[in-house]
């Protein structure tokens, strides 16, 4: 059976949390081995571990909402 295609749920106050297929890629198409199909990706940028979550938003009080706050800039500008 196939797995279905990534989805990326933005968790509030927290991390995002990836499913599915999905290839992680460092900014030089190196690939990251993520070790698990569903990873959290941290927001925060306060991580011992980067890309990946560890919690530290709970400690420092991350805080940002699950939904966009705002218009997103049209593409281009």
């Amino acid at each position: 059976m196939e797995e279905p295609v990534a989805s990326v749920t933005v968790c509030e106050d927290g991390p995002l949390l990836v499913r599915g297929q999905f290839t992680l890629l460092t900014q030089d198409g190196e690939v990251v081995d993520p070790g698990r199909a569903t990873v959290a990706l941290c927001r925060c940028g306060r991580s011992t571990i980067k890309p990946f979550c560890d919690g530290t938003h709970k400690v420092i009080g991350f805080q940002a909402p699950s939904a966009s706050t705002g218009d997103r800039p049209a593409a281009g500008a």
